[in-house]
């Protein structure tokens, strides 16, 4: 199966895993199962550091690639159809990351890994982190 991780539990995952239920981290580790990481999350943790709102012990541009090959991550490019299809969603949730990511789950039809309950309120398939 292959899984969309949201960008703060794709950072868990990476950085602080006991952050995620032990469940998840068996689910998400499972070698039949493929991790997913959009483009709109290497995005999101840029312009966060870039900002200083996030911290990474090296810069996204090290960080992000390094940390996708020691975990296999594979990547998932924004296409034009996820964007259009982002405008598309009602607004329950304002983020525009997040409203991307959630676009992205449901055009490709994959499941994805969050903690943000307002990703319930979308037609698309949820594993709790």
């Amino acid at each position: 199966m292959r899984i969309l991780i949201d960008t703060n539990c794709w950072l868990w995952m990476v950085s602080e895993p006991d952050r995620l239920s032990k469940h998840t981290r068996r689910r998400i580790l499972d070698i039949e199962n493929e991790r997913v990481l959009s483009a709109v999350s290497a995005w999101e943790i840029a312009i966060k550091y870039s900002i200083g709102k996030l911290q990474l012990p090296e810069p996204p541009a090290e960080f992000v690639p390094s940390r996708m090959a020691l975990i296999v991550t594979t990547p998932l490019a924004v296409q034009l159809h996820h964007a259009l299809r982002a405008s598309r969603l009602p607004f329950h949730h304002r983020d525009p990351f997040d409203r991307l990511l959630i676009a992205q789950a449901q055009a490709e039809k994959l499941p994805i890994l969050t903690s943000d309950r307002e990703f319930k309120l979308y037609d698309v398939e949820i594993i709790p982190a």
